[in-house]
Protein backbone atom coordinates (compact mmCIF):
# COMPACT_ATOMS: atom_id res chain seq x y z
CA UNK A 1 0.00 0.00 0.00
CA UNK A 2 0.96 3.39 -0.71
CA UNK A 3 -1.10 6.24 0.63
CA UNK A 4 -0.46 10.37 -0.67
CA UNK A 5 -1.04 12.73 2.15
CA UNK A 6 -2.05 16.43 1.97
CA UNK A 7 -2.55 19.53 3.46
CA UNK A 8 -4.00 21.96 1.43
CA UNK A 9 -3.60 25.11 2.73
CA UNK A 10 -4.11 29.13 1.56
CA UNK A 11 -0.55 29.43 1.57
CA UNK A 12 1.63 26.44 1.37
CA UNK A 13 0.50 22.64 0.92
CA UNK A 14 2.72 19.90 2.16
CA UNK A 15 2.24 16.34 0.35
CA UNK A 16 4.36 13.20 2.18
CA UNK A 17 3.77 9.47 1.12
CA UNK A 18 3.33 6.43 3.39
CA UNK A 19 4.52 3.27 2.69
CA UNK A 20 2.99 1.60 5.66
CA UNK A 21 -0.31 3.18 6.89
CA UNK A 22 1.89 3.76 9.94
CA UNK A 23 4.61 6.04 9.54
CA UNK A 24 5.20 8.58 6.73
CA UNK A 25 8.36 10.50 4.99
CA UNK A 26 9.41 13.99 5.36
CA UNK A 27 6.78 16.12 3.82
CA UNK A 28 7.70 18.42 0.79
CA UNK A 29 6.45 21.66 0.79
CA UNK A 30 5.20 23.93 -2.11
CA UNK A 31 3.33 26.88 -2.67
CA UNK A 32 -0.45 26.57 -2.93
CA UNK A 33 -1.35 27.64 -6.23
CA UNK A 34 -3.82 30.21 -6.97
CA UNK A 35 -5.57 27.81 -10.23
CA UNK A 36 -6.83 25.23 -8.84
CA UNK A 37 -5.74 23.60 -12.55
CA UNK A 38 -2.21 24.42 -11.50
CA UNK A 39 -2.63 23.06 -7.74
CA UNK A 40 -4.26 19.47 -9.30
CA UNK A 41 -1.51 19.31 -11.55
CA UNK A 42 1.52 20.02 -9.18
CA UNK A 43 0.20 18.09 -6.69
CA UNK A 44 -0.63 14.82 -8.87
CA UNK A 45 2.97 15.30 -10.45
CA UNK A 46 4.54 15.48 -7.10
CA UNK A 47 3.06 12.53 -5.09
CA UNK A 48 3.70 9.96 -8.26
CA UNK A 49 7.55 11.24 -8.21
CA UNK A 50 7.59 10.65 -4.44
CA UNK A 51 5.38 7.22 -4.61
CA UNK A 52 7.64 6.07 -7.49
CA UNK A 53 4.92 3.18 -7.62
CA UNK A 54 1.23 3.29 -7.87
CA UNK A 55 -0.89 5.08 -5.65
CA UNK A 56 -3.75 3.28 -3.27
CA UNK A 57 -5.36 5.99 -1.98
CA UNK A 58 -4.98 9.72 -1.16
CA UNK A 59 -6.07 12.82 0.46
CA UNK A 60 -6.07 14.60 3.78
CA UNK A 61 -6.80 18.21 4.51
CA UNK A 62 -7.94 21.91 2.51
CA UNK A 63 -8.23 25.00 3.66
CA UNK A 64 -12.36 26.14 3.47
CA UNK A 65 -15.50 24.21 3.23
CA UNK A 66 -16.64 21.45 1.41
CA UNK A 67 -20.33 20.11 0.22
CA UNK A 68 -22.66 17.19 2.46
CA UNK A 69 -20.90 14.95 0.57
CA UNK A 70 -17.32 15.77 0.49
CA UNK A 71 -16.95 15.87 -3.42
CA UNK A 72 -17.18 19.30 -4.21
CA UNK A 73 -14.55 22.23 -2.77
CA UNK A 74 -17.16 25.26 -1.77
CA UNK A 75 -14.91 27.53 -1.40
CA UNK A 76 -12.64 29.50 1.32
CA UNK A 77 -11.15 32.59 1.62
CA UNK A 78 -7.66 32.31 0.85
CA UNK A 79 -8.33 29.87 -2.25
CA UNK A 80 -10.75 31.84 -4.10
CA UNK A 81 -9.31 30.42 -7.58
CA UNK A 82 -10.41 26.53 -6.74
CA UNK A 83 -14.23 26.81 -5.37
CA UNK A 84 -17.03 25.11 -6.99
CA UNK A 85 -14.70 22.04 -8.30
CA UNK A 86 -14.72 18.63 -7.56
CA UNK A 87 -11.12 18.73 -6.26
CA UNK A 88 -11.52 14.97 -5.05
CA UNK A 89 -12.71 13.59 -8.51
CA UNK A 90 -10.61 15.72 -10.67
CA UNK A 91 -6.98 14.39 -8.18
CA UNK A 92 -8.47 10.91 -8.23
CA UNK A 93 -8.71 11.25 -12.32
CA UNK A 94 -5.04 12.36 -12.60
CA UNK A 95 -3.88 9.22 -9.74
CA UNK A 96 -5.88 6.80 -10.79
CA UNK A 97 -6.99 6.14 -6.74
CA UNK A 98 -9.59 6.95 -4.73
CA UNK A 99 -9.29 10.56 -2.89
CA UNK A 100 -10.59 11.79 0.09
CA UNK A 101 -10.56 15.67 1.18
CA UNK A 102 -11.78 17.16 4.62
CA UNK A 103 -11.41 20.48 6.22
CA UNK A 104 -8.03 21.04 7.25
CA UNK A 105 -8.49 22.15 10.78
CA UNK A 106 -10.37 18.98 11.19
CA UNK A 107 -7.39 16.62 9.89
CA UNK A 108 -5.32 18.72 12.03
CA UNK A 109 -7.38 18.11 15.03
CA UNK A 110 -7.40 14.29 13.67
CA UNK A 111 -3.94 14.29 14.14
CA UNK A 112 -3.77 15.69 17.64
CA UNK A 113 -6.16 13.24 18.66
CA UNK A 114 -4.15 10.47 17.53
CA UNK A 115 -1.02 11.50 18.28
CA UNK A 116 -0.51 14.86 20.11
CA UNK A 117 -2.23 16.81 22.75
CA UNK A 118 -5.38 14.52 22.97
CA UNK A 119 -3.90 11.21 22.32
CA UNK A 120 -5.84 8.81 25.00
CA UNK A 121 -9.19 10.83 25.13
CA UNK A 122 -12.17 9.50 23.61
CA UNK A 123 -13.87 13.17 22.52
CA UNK A 124 -11.32 15.74 21.44
CA UNK A 125 -12.05 19.02 20.36
CA UNK A 126 -9.19 20.87 18.55
CA UNK A 127 -9.18 24.61 17.76
CA UNK A 128 -6.70 26.60 15.55
CA UNK A 129 -5.87 30.38 16.52
CA UNK A 130 -4.22 31.68 13.64
CA UNK A 131 -4.78 34.20 10.75
CA UNK A 132 -8.69 32.96 11.43
CA UNK A 133 -10.18 31.07 14.12
CA UNK A 134 -11.23 26.87 13.29
CA UNK A 135 -12.24 23.57 15.31
CA UNK A 136 -13.44 20.55 15.35
CA UNK A 137 -14.41 17.79 17.38
CA UNK A 138 -12.98 14.14 17.18
CA UNK A 139 -15.36 11.34 19.01
CA UNK A 140 -14.16 7.91 19.29
CA UNK A 141 -11.07 7.98 16.83
CA UNK A 142 -13.47 10.52 13.71
CA UNK A 143 -14.20 13.39 13.13
CA UNK A 144 -17.39 14.05 14.65
CA UNK A 145 -20.37 13.91 11.50
CA UNK A 146 -21.70 17.28 10.17
CA UNK A 147 -23.46 18.75 7.29
CA UNK A 148 -20.90 21.51 6.34
CA UNK A 149 -18.37 21.10 9.02
CA UNK A 150 -17.33 23.25 11.93
CA UNK A 151 -16.73 27.00 12.26
CA UNK A 152 -16.54 28.24 16.15
CA UNK A 153 -14.52 30.85 15.12
CA UNK A 154 -17.76 32.48 14.07
CA UNK A 155 -19.31 32.13 16.98
CA UNK A 156 -20.97 35.62 18.31
CA UNK A 157 -19.28 36.40 21.52
CA UNK A 158 -19.92 39.65 21.81
CA UNK A 159 -23.67 40.94 20.08
CA UNK A 160 -22.85 45.10 21.64
CA UNK A 161 -19.09 45.49 21.21
CA UNK A 162 -19.13 45.68 25.10
CA UNK A 163 -16.13 43.23 26.12
CA UNK A 164 -12.95 45.07 24.23
CA UNK A 165 -12.57 48.65 24.19
CA UNK A 166 -12.11 50.02 20.82
CA UNK A 167 -13.63 47.38 18.76
CA UNK A 168 -17.46 49.44 17.82
CA UNK A 169 -19.15 46.89 15.56
CA UNK A 170 -16.11 44.40 14.49
CA UNK A 171 -15.76 42.03 15.77
CA UNK A 172 -18.65 40.30 17.43
CA UNK A 173 -17.56 36.88 16.96
CA UNK A 174 -14.59 34.90 18.54
CA UNK A 175 -12.63 35.09 15.16
CA UNK A 176 -13.06 38.72 15.16
CA UNK A 177 -11.36 39.42 18.38
CA UNK A 178 -8.45 36.97 18.64
CA UNK A 179 -7.53 36.07 15.67
CA UNK A 180 -4.31 37.41 14.24
CA UNK A 181 -5.60 39.14 11.17
CA UNK A 182 -8.31 41.18 13.00
CA UNK A 183 -4.91 41.90 15.47
CA UNK A 184 -3.12 43.52 12.76
CA UNK A 185 -6.30 45.02 11.16
CA UNK A 186 -7.50 46.80 15.13
CA UNK A 187 -4.06 47.74 16.52
CA UNK A 188 -1.77 48.25 12.72
CA UNK A 189 1.08 45.54 13.86
CA UNK A 190 1.86 42.13 13.29
CA UNK A 191 0.42 39.99 16.33
CA UNK A 192 4.60 38.72 16.93
CA UNK A 193 5.37 42.68 17.07
CA UNK A 194 3.12 43.05 20.66
CA UNK A 195 4.50 42.41 23.36
CA UNK A 196 2.47 43.56 26.39
CA UNK A 197 1.69 40.35 28.35
CA UNK A 198 -1.41 42.97 30.05
CA UNK A 199 -2.59 42.78 25.73
CA UNK A 200 -2.12 39.15 25.47
CA UNK A 201 -3.77 38.34 28.69
CA UNK A 202 -6.84 40.04 27.52
CA UNK A 203 -6.21 38.03 24.58
CA UNK A 204 -6.81 34.57 26.49
CA UNK A 205 -10.02 36.42 28.22
CA UNK A 206 -11.56 36.48 25.06
CA UNK A 207 -10.38 33.03 24.05
CA UNK A 208 -12.04 31.78 27.33
CA UNK A 209 -15.38 33.07 26.45
CA UNK A 210 -15.48 30.95 23.37
CA UNK A 211 -14.15 28.15 24.60
CA UNK A 212 -16.84 28.37 27.64
CA UNK A 213 -19.41 28.23 24.47
CA UNK A 214 -17.74 25.71 22.81
CA UNK A 215 -17.33 23.24 25.65
CA UNK A 216 -20.91 23.38 26.99
CA UNK A 217 -22.01 22.45 23.34
CA UNK A 218 -19.44 20.22 22.73
CA UNK A 219 -18.61 18.54 26.27
CA UNK A 220 -14.86 17.41 25.53
CA UNK A 221 -12.25 15.55 27.26
CA UNK A 222 -9.77 17.97 26.06
CA UNK A 223 -9.41 21.10 24.13
CA UNK A 224 -5.84 21.59 22.01
CA UNK A 225 -5.23 24.55 21.07
CA UNK A 226 -2.80 25.25 18.17
CA UNK A 227 -2.04 27.89 15.47
CA UNK A 228 0.40 30.95 15.54
CA UNK A 229 -1.63 32.65 18.13
CA UNK A 230 -0.76 30.37 20.91
CA UNK A 231 3.27 30.30 20.00
CA UNK A 232 5.71 32.08 22.29
CA UNK A 233 4.59 35.37 21.93
CA UNK A 234 0.84 35.01 21.90
CA UNK A 235 -1.60 33.88 23.73
CA UNK A 236 -1.02 31.77 27.32
CA UNK A 237 -3.07 28.57 27.94
CA UNK A 238 -2.36 29.00 31.68
CA UNK A 239 -3.81 32.28 31.58
CA UNK A 240 -7.00 30.68 29.53
CA UNK A 241 -7.61 28.22 31.55
CA UNK A 242 -7.43 30.48 34.91
CA UNK A 243 -10.32 32.65 32.78
CA UNK A 244 -12.30 29.88 31.90
CA UNK A 245 -12.22 28.37 35.54
CA UNK A 246 -13.66 31.76 36.43
CA UNK A 247 -16.59 31.96 33.85
CA UNK A 248 -17.43 27.69 33.65
CA UNK A 249 -19.42 26.24 36.53
CA UNK A 250 -22.06 23.60 35.35
CA UNK A 251 -19.46 20.73 35.04
CA UNK A 252 -17.91 19.04 38.34
CA UNK A 253 -14.50 19.80 36.38
CA UNK A 254 -12.73 21.97 33.52
CA UNK A 255 -11.90 19.23 30.12
CA UNK A 256 -7.87 19.37 30.52
CA UNK A 257 -7.03 22.76 28.08
CA UNK A 258 -3.43 21.81 26.26
CA UNK A 259 -1.28 23.42 23.77
CA UNK A 260 -1.28 21.68 20.69
CA UNK A 261 2.36 19.30 20.08
CA UNK A 262 2.51 18.32 16.08
CA UNK A 263 3.28 21.80 14.85
CA UNK A 264 3.19 22.28 10.92
CA UNK A 265 2.77 18.02 10.20
CA UNK A 266 -0.60 17.70 11.95
CA UNK A 267 -2.48 17.95 8.66
CA UNK A 268 -0.29 15.17 7.64
CA UNK A 269 -0.90 13.04 10.65
CA UNK A 270 -4.03 13.04 10.65
CA UNK A 271 -4.25 13.01 6.88
CA UNK A 272 -2.48 9.59 7.42
CA UNK A 273 -5.14 8.50 9.72
CA UNK A 274 -8.14 9.82 8.20
CA UNK A 275 -7.26 8.32 4.67
CA UNK A 276 -6.96 4.83 6.35
CA UNK A 277 -9.96 4.83 7.87
CA UNK A 278 -11.96 6.32 4.75
CA UNK A 279 -10.21 3.51 2.47
CA UNK A 280 -11.52 0.46 4.96
CA UNK A 281 -15.02 2.14 4.84
CA UNK A 282 -14.58 2.10 0.99
CA UNK A 283 -13.39 -1.08 1.30
CA UNK A 284 -16.39 -2.82 3.35
CA UNK A 285 -19.18 -1.04 0.90
CA UNK A 286 -18.17 -2.50 -1.82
Amino acid sequence: MTYALYDIGGTKTRIAISRDGITFEDPTIINTPKDYREGIDQIAKISKELAGEPITAAGGGIAGVLSRDRALYLGGPNLLGWGGRAIPQLLSDKLGCPVFLENDTAIVGLGEAFHGGGRDANIVVYMTISTGVGGVRIVNGDVDVSAYGFEPGHQIIDAGGALHKGVGGYGVDLEGYISGSAIEMRYGKKPYEITDSDFWDEMARLLAYGLNNTIVHWSPDVVVLGGSMMKQIGIPVNRVREHLSGMLHIYPQLPRIVKAELGDIGGIYGALKFVTKRLEQKNKTT
